[in-house]
C-alpha cells in the first residue's frame, strides 16, 4: 500500500490537472472561438485578397575558360597551370559563383534593374527615398548557389513576365559586366607581362651586344671550346720541346757546340721555347684579328667574364621561353569575346502565384493566435484566482491596474 501512494497521487494530480484545463478551455471557449477564428480568417482574407506575387528563376553556369597553354610542349606544370586572364585570383582559386552574387549585388546592377523597369512606379514608391526602392527590390530577389555549383537567381513580381523578363535582365547584366571585368583584368596581365617581355628583350640585346665586345677585345668566338684548344695545342708543342732538347743534347755530346746539326737543332730549340712564352703572354696577339689559342696569362680573366655574360645571356633565354607563351596567351584573352557565364535554363512567366500563399497564412495565423488566445485566457484565470483566494496578494501584484480595468469577482 505505502509504494502504491504516490502513484496513485501523481495520476490524481495528472487528472486534476487535466479537468482544470478543460474546465478553463470551456469557460473561455467563446472568447477562443471568436478570436482565433478572427484573426485565422483575416490573415487568410488577406492572403487571398492581396496582390498575387509571381517568381520567376533563371539558372546560370560559370562558363568554361579553356588553358590555351596546355598544348604548349617544352613548358613547366607551372606555366601550363598559369591562366593570364585569371590574374592573382587564378593562382588563389576563388569561387566563381561568389564573383557572380558580388556583381548580381552591385549598386550598378540594382540600379540598371531599378531604371529599366521603371520599378519606383511599379512598386507605387513615386514619392518614397530611392533607398527605399531599392531595399523592395532587395528583398524580392534572390541568389542562391545550387548543390551542383549552379547560380539560381530568383525573382518576384506582380506581373509574371515582368519577373521573367527581370531575372533574364539579370543574366545578361551579369554576362555583359562580367566580360567586361574579364576584358579589364586580362588587358592588365597582358600590360604586366609585355612590359616584361619588353625588358627581357632589352637585357638580351644588352648582354648579346656584350659578348660581341668581348670577343673583339679578346679576339675569341668561345672560351671554353678555344681554351680546350690552347691546352691540347700547348700540350703537344712541350713534347716537340722534350724531344727538341733531348736531340740537342745528343748532338751537342756527340758532334759538339760548333757542329751544323747541333746549331740548326738549338735554333729550331728557340722557336718553340719563343712560341710558347708567346701563347703564355699573348705578346703577339692582334685585338683584330680572332685567335684559336687564348694565352694562358689572360686565360683566367677571360673565362670569368665570359661566363658571367654566357650566364645572364642563359638566363635572359629561359625567361624568354617563359613569358613569350605568357604574352601571346595575354594578347588573346584580351581580345577573346566568349561569355563568361552559360544559361542552363531562361526564366518564364509563373503560372500561380508564389506568394502570400493562402494555406500557409490560415495554418500560421491559426497556430499563432490560438497560443496567444490560451496564454490569455489562463493568464486572467490566474488573475481572478488570485483576487478570489488572497486579495492582500492580488492588490500588491495588480493594484496598479485597477484604475484602468475593473475585474468582476467570480461567484460560485
Amino acid at each position: 500500500m505505502t509504494n502504491q501512494m504516490p502513484d496513485e497521487s501523481a495520476k490524481e494530480t495528472v487528472g486534476s490537472s487535466l479537468v482544470e484545463f478543460l474546465t478553463v478551455l470551456v469557460k473561455y471557449r467563446k472568447f477562443l472561438i471568436i478570436f482565433i477564428g478572427s484573426i485565422t480568417i483575416i490573415a487568410t482574407a488577406y492572403a487571398l485578397l492581396a496582390p498575387r506575387w509571381y517568381l520567376s528563376t533563371a539558372v546560370v553556369l560559370p562558363a568554361e575558360q579553356t588553358d590555351l597553354l596546355g598544348g604548349i610542349s617544352g613548358l613547366s606544370s607551372l606555366v601550363k597551370g598559369f591562366s593570364a586572364s585569371k590574374g592573382l585570383a587564378g593562382l588563389t582559386g576563388s569561387d566563381e559563383t561568389d564573383r557572380y552574387i558580388a556583381i548580381l549585388q552591385s549598386a550598378t546592377v540594382v540600379n540598371d534593374v531599378i531604371k529599366k523597369f521603371d520599378l519606383r512606379n511599379n512598386y507605387d514608391m513615386q514619392d518614397d527615398y530611392y533607398e527605399n526602392v531599392v531595399k523592395e527590390l532587395e528583398s524580392n530577389i534572390n541568389f542562391e548557389v545550387g548543390d551542383e555549383g549552379q547560380l539560381l537567381i530568383d525573382v518576384y513580381d506582380k506581373h509574371p513576365q515582368r519577373a521573367a523578363d527581370m531575372a533574364n535582365h539579370f543574366v545578361d547584366l551579369l554576362n555583359e559586366i562580367n566580360s567586361k571585368l574579364h576584358v579589364l583584368n586580362a588587358k592588365a596581365n597582358r600590360e604586366f607581362i609585355e612590359k616584361r617581355y619588353e625588358k627581357n628583350l632589352d637585357d638580351i640585346i644588352l648582354l648579346e651586344d656584350s659578348l660581341e665586345s668581348f670577343q673583339k677585345e679578346y679576339g675569341v668566338v668561345s672560351v671554353p671550346e678555344q681554351l680546350k684548344t690552347t691546352v691540347e695545342a700547348m700540350a703537344g708543342i712541350y713534347g716537340q720541346l722534350a724531344e727538341k732538347e733531348i736531340e740537342v743534347e745528343v748532338l751537342n755530346k756527340t758532334y759538339g757546340k760548333s757542329h751544323p746539326l747541333t746549331s740548326l737543332s738549338q735554333t729550331e730549340l728557340d722557336v718553340l721555347k719563343d712560341k710558347i712564352n708567346a701563347i703564355n703572354s699573348g705578346a703577339n696577339i692582334n685585338s683584330d684579328e680572332i685567335n684559336l689559342l687564348i694565352p694562358f696569362k689572360k686565360a683566367p680573366e677571360m673565362a670569368k667574364s665570359y661566363l658571367k655574360i654566357y650566364r645572364g645571356l642563359e638566363i635572359q633565354y629561359k625567361i624568354l621561353e617563359f613569358v613569350t607563351p605568357l604574352y601571346e596567351q595575354a594578347k588573346v584573352e584580351e581580345v577573346r569575346n566568349t561569355p563568361s557565364v552559360l544559361v542552363l535554363d531562361r526564366a518564364g512567366p509563373a503560372e500561380r502565384k508564389a506568394k502570400p500563399r493562402g494555406s500557409l497564412y490560415a495554418l500560421l495565423s491559426f497556430v499563432i493566435s490560438l497560443s496567444l488566445g490560451l496564454f490569455a485566457v489562463f493568464t486572467m484565470e490566474m488573475v481572478y484566482r488570485i483576487r478570489e483566494r488572497d486579495p492582500q496578494k492580488y492588490e500588491y501584484l495588480f493594484g496598479w491596474i485597477q484604475q484602468g480595468f475593473k475585474l468582476p469577482i467570480r461567484k460560485n
